[in-house]
């Protein structure tokens, strides 16, 4: 048993320098991040477009932020019939696990798109990333999924992502690493969750990351000093769309877990490191949101790219998009970051999109510009961050009642969505079930004439 540790020790060890590179002086600096989540291996002619984008931006690192491949089954909308799936009365379930011979398979088709290949290919770029529930094993699904699916699918993963056979990452249990990039002074520290393996049932508030993930996330941020430290979650950490899109739609973000949240801030805030920044995925459409009043003293800022392929208004056909881009703007948000800059009004984008960072390291201060991108590669959502701002304890008086009622934009990105008043939280679903009561109405006074605008006796 000890020398099993020692040579895990060794092995860590032997990573972690293989990844860092050293920090001699003549390591060149991080300047371009790409990343981005949810690509349906399918969608093999949807995705040339998104590559060709990505590729033209010169990465130096891809990050995958999970939904890397849709590896499990989704059953078709069936109200009726043997096998229903939506509805109180569904009795089969909408997604079910993929054997493993088919999740390999799925892995081999994405790994195989001629314009991933190209991107894989690209001089001078290392591909990273973490995984999400389509391709962990099950749509939503956290620790309860079997250990032999998620210990297959977790070696499956670290097969696509070309992971050395004597990493850490393949005898541990979850994805989660660490990554540092850069020579000393202008070091960047790329730290991916893995918020899967480890995550309580949802509406439990319980734990997303486990305990050994939590101690290794606190080790991490106490280690030596980068000047940036990017946070990748699969799912989203600042925004927390469901408390105002409920009971219409869920989705899966951190703030359904407010304990796990609060507690994720005050890590890293006991940390006192500079220039935390998240990226995230998961969501189908790519947006940018900020919370300011965390510990930390700084700005907490969320890039979500999502997806590749899986957009929301690839879903729909195109004459409804200007009614999903409609819904977007209409739903009540408290953490986007909301400027003219946006392409939409809603400052969100529905569509295949990439994020974008590119760290200028010869401003001073050093200046970071994270953007959503779109499928030809223009910026359609974006913010410049100084790391002069992103200084641990800068703004401690950010919480004080004061600074916020001078603040209108400051209170903004304090209050969560949580916090809202009931009819402008819920105005999404009031304005659905007012909608459908009219319709009703109008319907059955439809029924209540013959056509010619007289009542039938």
């Amino acid at each position: 048993m000890g020398y099993w540790w020692l040579w895990w020790g060794l092995t860590a060890t032997v990573v972690e320098l293989t990844v860092v590179g050293g920090a001699g002086e003549g390591l060149i600096p991080l300047s371009r991040i790409a990343f981005g989540s949810c690509a349906n291996q399918s969608a093999s002619q949807e995705q040339e477009a998104i590559w060709n984008a990505i590729i033209s931006f010169n990465p130096q690192l891809f990050i995958w932020m999970g939904d890397n491949i849709y590896g499990d089954i989704k059953r078709p909308f069936r109200v009726f019939g043997k096998e229903r799936t939506i509805g109180p009365w569904k009795n089969v379930a909408r997604f079910v696990p993929s054997s493993p011979q088919e999740m390999s398979s799925r892995y081999l088709q994405a790994k195989s798109n001629p314009g991933y290949s190209r991107l894989r290919r690209h001089p001078n770029l290392t591909i990273i990333g973490t995984w999400d529930d389509h391709d962990y094993g099950l749509n939503d699904a956290g620790k309860e999924l079997s250990f032999p699916t998620k210990t297959t699918n977790q070696k499956l993963l670290l097969d696509f992502l070309d992971e050395p056979r004597n990493s850490p990452r393949r005898h541990q249990q979850g994805v989660y690493a660490s990554y540092t990039f850069g020579p000393q002074g202008r070091q960047v520290k790329v730290i991916l969750l893995d918020t899967r393996y480890h995550r309580d049932p949802l509406s439990s508030d319980g734990t997303i990351l486990g305990d050994s993930q939590w101690t290794w996330l606190e080790k991490e941020l106490n280690s030596t000093p980068s000047a940036i430290t990017i946070i990748g979650s699969s799912i989203q950490v600042i925004s927390n769309i469901s408390a105002t899109t409920g009971p219409l739609f869920y989705m899966e973000s951190w703030g359904r877990f407010p304990k796990e949240r609060e507690r994720l801030f005050k890590v890293i805030a006991d940390s006192k490191r500079d220039g935390v920044i998240f990226i995230s995925g998961d969501v189908h459409f790519g947006e940018i949101t900020r919370f300011d009043c965390a510990a930390t003293g700084y700005p907490l800022y969320d890039i979500t790219s999502s997806g590749l392929t899986q957009a929301v208004e690839n879903t729909v056909p195109s004459v409804l998009h200007l009614l999903i881009r409609f819904v977007a703007w209409l739903t009540p948000t408290t953490m986007r970051v909301i400027d003219r800059n946006c392409r939409y009004k809603s400052c969100t984008f529905g569509q295949p999109n990439f994020g974008a960072i590119e760290i200028d390291w010869a401003t001073t201060p050093v200046t970071v510009r994270s953007e959503i991108r779109d499928r030809s590669g223009q910026p359609v959502a974006s913010v410049n961050i100084s790391l002069s701002d992103l200084k641990w304890g800068k703004n401690m008086n950010i919480n004080s009642s004061n600074t916020l009622k001078k603040s209108a934009n400051i209170s903004r990105h304090c209050s969560l969505e949580v916090s809202l008043p009931w009819i402008v939280r819920y105005r999404l679903a009031i304005l659905f079930y007012s909608t459908l009561a009219v319709t009703g109405q109008m319907m059955r006074r439809d029924e209540a004439t013959n056509g010619d605008g007289h009542f039938l006796l």
